[in-house]
């Protein structure tokens, strides 16, 4: 017979990391089933988080890291393995996480997966997707040095990208669909500061262009229609997020892929909770999905109490 843990976490970002700390100070018999290689989930690509309280300026590979270590220094279990899908009993029946290596049973499970990416769906983004193209101003970066780029998107994350960018490429143009960015103030005012940047409002592109290798965008003003192209040897894809939560479907409620839990991270099926990311919420933050993890755990206690 497997053997059956008090509770399962998928995913080890902040919100499972912060859920695994909690729940080894709870005593509960816990693993936490990842599917990467290393631990910290999209905190890992952010070249520098200045709004964590009290480590400012703290670089988001090292602000994982120390997630872990905490976790790790508790005794916390971790197998890499990577979810396909969950078999739920009736209520208080014990659940299967059904992996690619094993399958794993508990009587809870914390679904921390967070999201991805979003992609812009535009001709020769999947084909330059590496080469030139990219998701991650923080881990690519480095390969553009003195050369031009071009950031898609208006929000915090994008300005920042376009910021960092800034520090070593010729020349940053940001693109964004609208006449105004999303982006918080003090972003947006670091941003419009820089010389080598420049805003390129109310376009979006078309196609991005290359042989081998990004060339050029294609791109189109959305008020006027007026097309141009553009010279650039990098593009950095920063339009948003999409939950991981494809192998929840049919097992939670959802809305647009997010999953309905609130602040208690209690899913529709009883015993599932979900935090950080992945769940439905207005502030998708490092510290929101630190607190998600601690709420999980209180409810998941409450759970495995009453049942």
């Amino acid at each position: 017979m497997s053997h059956i843990y008090d509770l399962i976490i998928i995913g080890s970002g902040p919100a499972g990391l912060a859920a695994a700390v909690y729940a080894q100070r709870a005593k509960l018999d816990t693993l936490v089933v990842e599917k990467a290689m290393v631990s910290g989930g999209q905190v890992l690509t952010t070249y520098e988080v200045d709004n964590y309280p009290g480590l400012p300026g703290i670089g988001g590979y090292d602000l994982g890291l120390k997630f872990r270590e905490h976790a790790d220094r508790l005794g916390a279990r971790f197998v890499e393995d990577e979810v396909l899908k969950i078999e739920d009993g009736s209520r208080g029946a014990v659940k299967s996480v059904v992996c690619q290596g094993n399958t794993y049973e508990a009587r809870a499970l914390i679904l921390a997966t967070g999201a991805v990416h979003r992609k812009l769906g535009v001709p020769g983004e999947e084909e330059l997707a590496g080469a030139g193209v990219s998701y991650c101003a923080t881990c690519d970066g480095a390969f553009f040095r003195n050369k031009v780029t071009a950031v898609i998107g208006g929000g915090d994350v994008a300005v920042e990208d376009a910021i960092f960018l800034a520090r070593m490429c010729s020349k940053v143009y940001l693109i964004h669909r609208r006449n105004e960015l999303r982006a918080a103030k003090s972003l947006q005012e670091n941003l419009l500061s820089l010389d080598n940047v420049e805003v390129i409002w109310d376009t979006v592109a078309d196609s991005i262009n290359g042989d081998g290798m990004v060339k050029s965008l294609s791109l189109t003003n959305v008020k006027d229609g007026q097309k141009r192209e553009l010279e650039v040897q990098g593009v950095f894809i920063a339009v948003g997020i999409s939950p991981e939560s494809r192998a929840f479907e049919g097992l939670v409620d959802m809305d647009h892929g997010y999953i309905r839990a609130g602040e208690d991270a209690a899913t529709s099926a009883p015993g599932i909770f979900a935090a950080g990311d992945v769940r439905t919420k207005p502030l998708r933050q490092i510290i929101t999905a630190a607190a998600d993890g601690a709420n999980a755990i209180t409810s998941v206690e409450r759970y495995l109490v009453e049942n």
